[in-house]
This record gives structure tokens, C-alpha cells and sequence, in this order.
């Protein structure tokens, strides 16, 4: 019995969320980093830059995100060097999930959104533990998801701009925060927009 409870106890939390707008896409997570009850860290970055165009944000073992996105920025660049153009979107979101299930029988614990701008516009898709890959307008990951996409899904519209995006999100994401015991500190965000990647931070 007690084995049981100790599974559960020391799953990570988090609450990632991200969002597509008509000129860019913003993803965000907050910054507290958990191991059952215990805060293991108040600053802890669950947002990455993959390229000049694509980022992710996860939620889950901050270790297994490290990992995961570091190979896709690896094998992004070597797309480049190879290819002679940038990778897009929908193609780093195929390598992250062709990565995650190569490794389903020791998964890696991380829930990744993946965003990012290119020919095709703004795009987002989703990831589980094992690779599955769904693309999507906006979405929400991690212990904190339930209640962030609930804000998510009253107020969001097609055509809003990356800075009444940010608002929707940044509502989401303190929605999950203020019952979430998991979530807090903080939050990070990586604006994409055809200009490039800017990251901010909201400190609480």
C-alpha cells in the first residue's frame, strides 16, 4: 500500500498552456518546479527555444524536457545544414513524437505543446508521454490543465492578437496557479512571432 501512495505522491506538476493567434503563437508555463509536496525549485524554465521559429513547453520530470528538446534541436539544425531551409513545424513536431516513441517501452515523463511559426502560418500541436501528435488551436498540459482549459475554451477566438493572447493565457494559467498546489511562482512565456522568438517573464 505504501509503494502505491509513494507513485502517486511524487508525480511532477505543472501547468502549461499554449494558444495560436492570427499573427504568432504564445506558449507558456509557470515556474515552480514540484516533487510530491515538496518545492524543489521557485525558477525552473519549462519553455525552450528549438529554432528561430519553434519553441515547446512541457510539463512534467524537468530532466526528461532538458533531454527531449535538446535532441530535436539538434536534429533541427542538422535539418538545416542538410536541407539548406528551416524546419517546419508540423515536421519538429513528427521528430518530437517519432522521438518519444522509439522510447515508449522507458518513456520519457514530459506532456509537450510545440509551436511555432512558418510557411503555413502559425501552428501548435500536442504531445503525450508516448508520442501522440495533435495539432490544435490551443491547449493545456499537466496537473494544472483541467482548470486552464476551461478558461481557455470560454474566451479564445481565431483572430486574436499575440497581445490579447497573452492576456487569455496568462488568465488561464493563474486560473490553474490559484487551485493547483503544484503550479505557481511565476510565468514563463515564448512569444513566435515571423520576426522571431522573444521570451518573457511574470513574476508573482
Amino acid at each position: 500500500m505504501k509503494e502505491e501512495q509513494s507513485q502517486y505522491l511524487y508525480v511532477p506538476g505543472a501547468t502549461t498552456v499554449g494558444v495560436v493567434c492570427k499573427d504568432g503563437v504564445i506558449l507558456a508555463s509557470e515556474k515552480r518546479v514540484s516533487y510530491g509536496s515538496f518545492v524543489v525549485s521557485r525558477a525552473g524554465k519549462k519553455i525552450f527555444k528549438i529554432t528561430e521559429n519553434i519553441g515547446a513547453a512541457c510539463a512534467g520530470l524537468v530532466s526528461d524536457m532538458q533531454i527531449l528538446v535538446r535532441e530535436v534541436e539538434a536534429y533541427a539544425n542538422l535539418f538545416k545544414l542538410e536541407v539548406g531551409r528551416r524546419i517546419s513545424v508540423k515536421a519538429a513536431a513528427k521528430m518530437m513524437s517519432n522521438l518519444l516513441f522509439s522510447r515508449r517501452l522507458f518513456p520519457l515523463i514530459t506532456q509537450t505543446i510545440v509551436g511555432g511559426i512558418d510557411d503555413e502560418g502559425p501552428t501548435l500541436y500536442v504531445l503525450d508521454v508516448l508520442g501522440s501528435n495533435i495539432p490544435d488551436k490551443y491547449t493545456a498540459v499537466g496537473s494544472g490543465a483541467e482548470i486552464a482549459i476551461g478558461v481557455l475554451e470560454e474566451a479564445y477566438r481565431e483572430d486574436m492578437t499575440v497581445e490579447e493572447g497573452k492576456e487569455l493565457v496568462t488568465s488561464a494559467v493563474k486560473s490553474a496557479i490559484s487551485r493547483d498546489a503544484m503550479s505557481g511562482d511565476g510565468i514563463d512565456f515564448l512569444i513566435i512571432k515571423k520576426d522571431g522568438i522573444k521570451e518573457e517573464t511574470l513574476k508573482f
